[in-house]
């Protein structure tokens, strides 16, 4: 047989994708424009500064140094952006000793922010080597709970709603530790802590599968989590890092089940390939968050009212530039947003009920692969914000002169890269 007769024709790819692209309607427009005018996007504090991997600590010389530098960074994210108003701090990190609250507040307000999420550090120290909340020393427990129930007054000083709680907490090996006994020091804590929060304050409980535990992680997935936030109190709900579940989860399902029962109180964005990578958002699951918009878009098409959620980034770059890696996250996240609005829930709940598994994923499907670029920019243009806010950034120069001044200024103080995350 010939050569010839195993040759293949290609052809050149279908203009458009395999889901038909969907021009939307003015009702469709008009939902995207309201549901981005509610969409607000905590950035973390740490996302500005030198961070690193167990490996080592790489530098860039337009990093932040100290908090107003981070103040300063987070700023130009929210004048380019928009959305982004408020900054999570963390405690051991942020704060100087005797520094007072009220000059923090102030250091924010001069660069158009706020103070946001409060989190407390329940890891770096050395006396937490055998956890926090779940320490066998019940000396290492109260000084775990005196520190939550300072972050929880520092919150009520700057005027924060959120106290955001990540433990390190586990084992390493079978046998190490009582499980059961474990949880059991978590609750006394996480009810103690709760007692001490004022009216209006959210206590969030976030949950991860492994690292830096390897056998058995105190707080490991969402039910955990769910379960230690009902035990805390009515002002405590779970926090969902996108970065902190395995491969194969259905975070929407989560997503979707927390909102049913009232708990989900908030978001840490990121992205991952493999477990916490704390990649941009979107970079390699786009459809995904989608996904979990949807969800939320849904849930509030069935309630007539938005719930009341917490979005926020936890991302951490060693390569990326800083603060285009966070503008980077908060257009994406933006993007999906808005894709994720353009559902006719009404629609999709015939379908649903009519058993037409294609056409509901179809729609899903469209309205993923709808470009809203051009509603994007009418938002912005409304809101007296540029057409594209990574361009922007880049032209304004912002980056080079915080490189130099920086740079100078890290020399003079004798800084230098060396080990450890923060």
């Amino acid at each position: 047989m010939s050569v010839r007769a195993y040759a293949i024709t290609f052809r050149a790819p279908p203009s458009r994708p395999i889901s038909q692209r969907m021009k939307p309607s003015s009702t469709q427009v008009r939902a995207v424009l309201q549901a981005l005018d509610t969409f607000e996007i905590e950035v973390p504090s740490w996302g500005f500064a030198d961070t690193g991997t167990r490996f080592g600590k790489y530098l860039q010389d337009a990093a932040a140094i100290d908090l107003n530098d981070k103040l300063a960074d987070a700023g130009q994210v929210h004048r380019l952006t928009g959305c982004c108003p408020t900054v999570a701090v963390h405690v051991l990190w942020d704060f100087q000793p005797g520094q007072k609250p009220a000059e923090v507040m102030k250091l924010a307000k001069k660069h158009g922010v706020r103070i946001g999420s409060i989190n407390p550090n329940l890891f770096q120290d050395q006396h937490y080597k055998y956890g926090s909340f779940g320490n066998p020393r019940a000396e290492v427990r109260e000084a775990a709970l005196r520190h939550v129930v300072e972050s929880i007054e520092l919150g009520q000083q700057v005027r924060s709603d959120l106290v955001s709680l990540w433990f390190a907490d586990g084992t390493n090996y079978p046998g190490q530790g009582n499980l059961r006994e474990r949880k059991h020091w978590f609750e006394q804590c996480l009810k103690a802590a709760h007692r001490k929060l004022a009216r209006g304050q959210t206590l969030l409980v976030e949950y991860k599968p492994f690292e830096p535990a390897f056998y058995a992680t105190d707080i490991a997935d969402w039910g955990m989590a769910y379960l230690m936030a009902k035990a805390a109190g009515p002002q405590a709900k779970v926090l969902v890092d996108t970065g902190h579940h395995y491969v194969a989860q259905n975070i929407e399902q989560i997503v979707a089940w927390l909102l049913d029962e009232d708990m989900l109180g908030g978001f840490h964005f990121n992205d991952r390939r493999y477990a916490d990578d704390d990649l941009t958002l979107g970079s390699i699951d786009p459809y995904q968050i989608f996904r979990i918009f949807h969800e939320i878009h849904a849930y509030t098409a069935e309630r007539g009212k938005a719930p009341k959620i917490a979005y926020m980034i936890d991302q951490s770059h060693n390569d990326k530039p800083k603060i285009e890696a966070t503008i980077q996250t908060v257009m994406m996240a933006q993007e999906l947003y808005a894709k994720a609005a353009l559902v006719d829930h009404a629609k999709l709940a015939v379908l649903q009920g009519r058993e037409r598994q294609v056409d509901a994923e179809e729609m899903l499907r469209r309205a993923f692969f709808t470009d809203v670029t051009p509603i994007l920019q009418r938002w912005r243009k409304a809101n007296g914000l540029p057409a594209d806010p990574l361009a922007e950034h880049r032209k304004s120069g912002y980056e080079k002169a915080a490189g130099a001044e920086r740079k100078a200024r890290r020399k003079a103080l004798g800084l230098g890269a060396g080990g450890g995350y923060a």
